[in-house]
C-alpha cells in the first residue's frame, strides 16, 4: 500500500518552495529554491519573480520525484495571497496557484488555498512544538520578514488560523532594513546571515551595544529611522561589524517593546515568532532574555517555506473527511 502524502506549494517573492508531508502531520521533505537577486540590488520586480518561479518549479518537483511517485497524494495546499486580508494580492503567488490547480485537477484531489502568512505561522507552530501541545487558547504571533512586520492575535480554527492584526510597522519592514543595510555594506542579498556573522565577530571583541531608543507607538513601530542611523554610523565609523550589531539590537529592542505593549493590553498570552528575520540568532537571544518561554521556528521553517501550507491543507482535508 502506498504511503499517503500531502503537497504544499509556496511561491513567495524570494523563494520557490515545495513540501511533502504525511497524513500523520510529519514533514517528510522541504525543498526550496531561492530566486536570484543581482549583486547591489535589494529585491525583485514581480514580473521577474514570476519568471524565476516558472524556471524553479520543475526543478523543485524533480527533487521530490521519488517520494511523490512512490506515494498517493491525497490533497494539495498552496499559498495564494500574502495575508488573510481584503485586497491582499501579489502576482508571484499565481505561479504556485497555477501549478497546484493543474495538479489538483489531474490527480482528482482537493486543493486548499491559504495565505503565505498563515503558512508561516503554522510552520512556526510545527517546528517549535506548539502545534502538538496547542490547547485552543489565543496566542500572539509575530510575522517578521522583508515584506511584513506584523504582530497578530491568533487562534487555530477548523479553517486554519484566525489572525487579528494588532500591531505593525508604520513604514519600513524589518527585513527591508536588514537587506538595505547589508547592501550598503557591500553584502549579497539576502543579507541576514552575513549581517549576523559580522555582528557576532564584533561582539567577540566589543560586547553588546546599548544606550539607544527605538520608535514604538502603542502597538505599532517605525523602522525607517534605523536605516538612516546605520547609514550615519557606517559613514562615521567605517565599521561593518558595529553597524550590523547595532541594526540587530535595534530590531530586537523594537520587537521586545511591541511584545511588552501587547502583554499589557491582552495579558501574558503565549508568544510565537515567525518569518525570515526571526531566523536570526541574535534577535532570538535578546527576545528570550526578556521572554524565556517565547517560541521560535527552526531557521529552515522561519525563512519562506511550504511546510505550513501543506500542514494547513492536511488539517482541512482531515476535517472534511470526518464530516
Amino acid at each position: 500500500m502506498k504511503r499517503k502524502i500531502v503537497l504544499g506549494i509556496d511561491t513567495s517573492n524570494y523563494t520557490s518552495s515545495l513540501c511533502v508531508a504525511d497524513t500523520d502531520g510529519n514533514v517528510i521533505k522541504s525543498i526550496k529554491a531561492p530566486l536570484c537577486v543581482k549583486h547591489g540590488e535589494v529585491g525583485l520586480r514581480q514580473s521577474d519573480a514570476v519568471f524565476a518561479h516558472t524556471k524553479n518549479i520543475p526543478e523543485i518537483f524533480r527533487r521530490a520525484e521519488g517520494i511523490i511517485s512512490d506515494s498517493e497524494v491525497v490533497c494539495i495546499g498552496v499559498s495564494s495571497r500574502p495575508r488573510d486580508a481584503e485586497g491582499s494580492y501579489m502576482p508571484c503567488f499565481l505561479s504556485g496557484v497555477a501549478v497546484a490547480t493543474a495538479l489538483s485537477e489531474s490527480l482528482g484531489v482537493p486543493l486548499y488555498e491559504n495565505s503565505h502568512q498563515a503558512g508561516h505561522i503554522q510552520a512556526a507552530m510545527y517546528s517549535s512544538g506548539m502545534l502538538f501541545d496547542y490547547d485552543g487558547e489565543s496566542f500572539i504571533s509575530f510575522h517578521v520578514s522583508g515584506g511584513t512586520t506584523e504582530m497578530l492575535k491568533c487562534k487555530k480554527t477548523a479553517a486554519g488560523i484566525s489572525a487579528e492584526l494588532i500591531g505593525k510597522t508604520l513604514d519600513l519592514n524589518a527585513g527591508q532594513a536588514v537587506d538595505r543595510t547589508g547592501v550598503m555594506l557591500g553584502l549579497d542579498f539576502p543579507c541576514g546571515a552575513h549581517i549576523e556573522r559580522l555582528a557576532r565577530e564584533y561582539y567577540e571583541t566589543h560586547g553588546k551595544i546599548g544606550g539607544f531608543g527605538v520608535s514604538v507607538k502603542g502597538l505599532d513601530c517605525c523602522l525607517s529611522g534605523v536605516e538612516n542611523l546605520t547609514k550615519g554610523a557606517y559613514e562615521k565609523t567605517d565599521d561593518r561589524g558595529y553597524v550590523s550589531a547595532f541594526l540587530l539590537e535595534y530590531i530586537a529592542k523594537t520587537l521586545i517593546k511591541m511584545t511588552d505593549a501587547a502583554w499589557q493590553k491582552y495579558g501574558t498570552l503565549p508568544l510565537l515568532y515567525a518569518g525570515g528575520v526571526m531566523s536570526n540568532g541574535i534577535i532570538k537571544e535578546r527576545i528570550r532574555e526578556k521572554f524565556p518561554y517565547a517560541r521560535f521556528a527552526f531557521p529552515e521553517f522561519s525563512s519562506d517555506n511550504a511546510a505550513g501550507t501543506a500542514l494547513l491543507a492536511l488539517e482541512r482535508y482531515l476535517s472534511d473527511s470526518q464530516g
